[in-house]
């Protein structure tokens, strides 16, 4: 009989691409996944903010995450998604080069994040995850926007209205 106590805990991760790195996030906090569609711009909102998108009449707001990682800006392809994930509380969609599984990790496969790493804002990693000869970044999505930029964008969205 195997002793709970010795049991590991998996986990389930999104994994997507953004240039050439594998980024993952917690699969509770993704409520689906779509194909790019067009994007209504907001005015006056921050660069990394594409707009908004109109769900099953929800508006969500977007963020593209190559410019909220100050990543170069890169083609939109057919493989191109929308990640629709839940930060505290509100749904986001986060424009990602393209997902590429579901995957299955034990919780000793990932690693807390490098402490300090020059350059590198370490608050919105959770930590890095080993598979093979594969590390993916596991990203911590409530650091992705600050609580004032979500009740900035609660606020845009509910005064900007959306044309279908």
């Amino acid at each position: 009989m195997i002793d709970k106590s010795e049991a590991v805990a998996e986990v389930q991760m999104v994994v997507f691409r953004l240039e050439s790195e594998e980024f993952a996030v917690d699969i509770n906090q993704v409520k689906e996944v779509l194909k790019m569609s067009r994007v209504t711009p907001l005015p006056q909102s921050a660069h990394y903010i594409e707009g908004v998108i109109n769900l099953r009449g929800e508006v969500i707001p977007v963020v593209d995450l190559r410019k909220r990682f100050e990543l170069p800006e890169g083609k939109r392809a057919e493989q191109t998604r929308i990640i629709i994930v839940e930060i505290q509380d509100s749904n986001v969609g986060l424009i990602v080069d393209s997902v590429s599984e579901v995957l299955r990790l034990s919780s000793t496969a990932v690693q807390p994040p490098p402490a300090r790493v020059a350059g590198t804002r370490t608050d919105l990693i959770r930590g890095v995850g080993k598979v093979a000869d594969r590390l993916l970044i596991v990203l911590n999505l409530d650091k992705i926007l600050t609580t004032e930029e979500v009740i900035l964008l609660d606020e845009v969205v509910l005064d900007e209205p959306l044309h279908k």
